[in-house]
C-alpha cells in the first residue's frame, strides 16, 4: 500500500494544550485540532513510521535526526508553565533516518546526521493530537537554510520510495505565517493568497504544479503571507514526495484572521 504525503498546519505554539486541566482548547483552534486528530485514521493503512519535516529546524545542509526525539525542544516563548512539561514519548526511527539519508544522497544532495536535538514544537504539538498514544516511531528531517523551493521539492522526490515502505512523509508548517498581521482586517488579503496557493498546489498536472509552487513568491501577497518562508518549505518536500498522484486541499479554516490550509498528495 502506497501512503500519501501530507502538509499540515501545526498551529501556534502549544495552542491545543493551553488548558492545564486538559479541557477543550480555545475555540479558534478546534477545527484544526479535529483535522489533526483524524489524520492517521484517514490513511489507507497505519504507518510503520513517520518522517517529518518541520518549519522549525534549519541546517546548512539537509540533516536527519537519527536519535531519540525526547526530551522535547520547547522552542516557544511566553506560554503557561504547564506547556513546558508536555510529553510525547514516541520512539525515534533511526532506520528510517538512515534510509532517508541514503535516498537523498542518491539524488545528489549532501546529508548531515544529528542525534542530540530534541523534537521541536513543529513535531510534538501536532503529533500529540494526531498520534496521542505516541506509538508510531518518528524521524525528523531539517530544512536547508537556503530555503530553495526547487531543491526541497527535489529532496521530496528522492524520499518518495519511503511511501511504499510504510513511512508517512509529513511537512509541518503553516500555509500563512505572518505573526505581525492578525485580525479580521487581514482576512481578505489572506484569503486571496490562500486561494492562489490552493490553485497552484492542486494543479492536476504534476510538472506544472511543482513549477507553480516553486514560484510561490510570484503569487498574490506572497511575502505578506510569508515574510520569511520557512513555514512554507515543508510543503515543498511533501509535494515532491507526492509524485504524480493527485493533490487535494483537505483542510481549510481561519485562525487569527488567517486562511490556513492543509494538503494531501498522492
Amino acid at each position: 500500500m502506497t501512503l500519501p504525503t501530507l502538509f499540515l498546519p501545526h498551529g501556534g505554539g502549544p495552542c491545543f494544550f493551553m488548558d492545564p486541566e486538559g479541557g477543550p482548547p480555545d475555540p479558534m483552534w478546534r477545527s484544526m485540532q479535529a483535522y489533526l486528530a483524524g489524520l492517521i485514521h484517514g490513511l489507507p493503512e497505519r504507518p510503520k513510521a513517520i518522517l517529518l519535516v518541520s518549519g522549525h529546524w534549519e541546517e546548512d545542509q539537509v540533516t536527519v535526526h537519527a536519535g531519540d526525539g525526547h526530551p522535547l525542544l520547547f522552542d516557544y516563548y511566553g506560554f503557561p508553565e504547564h506547556t513546558y512539561r508536555l510529553r510525547w514519548d514516541a520512539p525515534g526511527a533511526p532506520d528510517v533516518a538512515a534510509r532517508a539519508k541514503a535516498l537523498i544522497e542518491g539524488a545528489g544532495f549532501p546529508v548531515g546526521v544529528e542525534r542530540a536535538r530534541g523534537w521541536d514544537h513543529g513535531v510534538f504539538i501536532p503529533m500529540m493530537v494526531a498520534v496521542p498514544g505516541a506509538d508510531i516511531p518518528l524521524a525528523q528531517l531539517s530544512l536547508r537554510k537556503d530555503l530553495d523551493p526547487a531543491a526541497h521539492i527535489a529532496i521530496g522526490r528522492a524520499l518518495a520510495p519511503l511511501r511504499d515502505e510504510g513511512v508517512l512523509i509529513v511537512g509541518s508548517g503553516m500555509s500563512f505565517h505572518n505573526l505581525r498581521a492578525r485580525g479580521p482586517q487581514v482576512t481578505p488579503v489572506a484569503d486571496e493568497w490562500d486561494a492562489a496557493l490552493v490553485d497552484a498546489v492542486t494543479d492536476p498536472d504534476p510538472a506544472r504544479r511543482a513549477a507553480r509552487v516553486a514560484a510561490w513568491d510570484e503569487l498574490p501577497h506572497a511575502h505578506f503571507a510569508h515574510p520569511r518562508e520557512e513555514h512554507l518549505l515543508p510543503l515543498m518536500v511533501a509535494l515532491g514526495a507526492g509524485g504524480e498522484g493527485p493533490a487535494v486541499c483537505d483542510y481549510r479554516d481561519h485562525v487569527m484572521g488567517w486562511a490556513v490550509s492543509g494538503y494531501r498528495f498522492g
